[in-house]
């Protein structure tokens, strides 16, 4: 999150940010999802979870050719409790609410945990608050922000976008079918963003970044699509290079990534608005992933 030029109001934006009944709403349902994620309790993560968030989740897992729901526990450190943790605000925005928290947030993995930020997001559900998702805001290159917050000064959260809730409720998305090839979308674009949809199923955002992200769904037999809009930021030159390629992931040890797909634009080119191309998955593609 970084700090926007334009302040945003909590009154004209619709967002309430009385606590007494919203705290505590908001902290019981994501004790409630990080009691069921500590326990690896998959009813408990269902009931505790908002549907679109479920269905995410759920589409990833299985486009990684992983056990959906056992895969859901399968975290790289656990989510932070949040005992210890100053509670800075509580906003709601018709169906949608954050809760923001600072301190020494601890994923579990060692090390001193420093001050940094924590934002929680949830939905309204039929039986009350519905855990959405979590965005870890770490504040290192934020001195001023990190002593602001630490003084109880709530500035950097009224004025960025993604710390207030947006009243908009995600769709939840179709089942993806699971992955039957791996498949990764991979971006660089300095000064520019990139989207990018794979099988009109896959949807990917890239902004100013060098990123990777699994392709839902996976790749297919034979012929597979891929779409691409690109556009200029603010700051950039429109010259600058990039790259949009897509890997399919072997699952034999040892044998690298096979690229299937590849638009790039040299320093100084120009790429198109948008366009759209097309890889193939055949025997030989498959070959090389199984390392023949």
């Amino acid at each position: 999150m970084n700090r926007p030029v334009c302040l945003v109001f909590a009154a004209l934006a619709g967002i309430s940010t009385a606590q007494d009944d919203l705290r505590p709403a908001l902290e019981r349902s994501y004790q409630t999802w990080h009691a069921a994620m500590i326990g690896r309790d998959a009813r408990a993560w269902q009931r505790a979870t908002a549907p679109h968030r479920q269905m995410e989740v759920r589409n990833r897992i299985v486009s990684e050719k992983r056990a959906f729901p056992a895969a859901v526990f399968d975290l790289p450190a656990p989510p932070p409790a949040l005992q210890g943790l100053k509670f800075l605000e509580a906003a709601r925005n018709g169906p949608t609410a954050k809760a923001s928290y600072f301190g020494k947030i601890d994923f579990g993995v060692g090390g001193a945990p420093s001050d940094n930020l924590l934002v929680l997001s949830f939905v309204a559900g039929g039986r009350g608050w519905l855990y959405d998702r979590a965005d870890f805001v770490n504040l290192a290159a934020l001195p001023e922000v990190r002593a602001e917050l630490a003084a109880g000064n709530l500035k950097y959260l009224k004025e960025t976008p993604e710390a207030r809730p947006s009243g908009q409720v995600p769709p939840t998305p179709l089942a993806a079918p699971p992955a039957k090839y791996i498949a990764k979308v991979y971006v660089f674009c300095p000064g520019r963003e990139v989207r990018v949809q794979v099988n009109k199923i896959s949807h990917h955002r890239f902004a100013n970044a060098q990123e990777a992200g699994i392709v839902i769904g996976g790749a297919r037999d034979g012929s597979n699509e891929v779409q691409y809009a690109i556009r200029k930021l603010e700051g950039g030159t429109g010259k600058e290079a990039m790259t949009l390629r897509i890997y399919l992931m072997s699952e034999t040890p040892g044998v690298k990534p096979v690229k299937a797909f590849e638009y790039q634009i040299e320093e100084n080119g120009t790429p198109d608005p948008a366009g759209s191309g097309r890889f193939i998955v055949d025997a030989a593609t498959v070959a090389k992933l199984n390392g023949r």
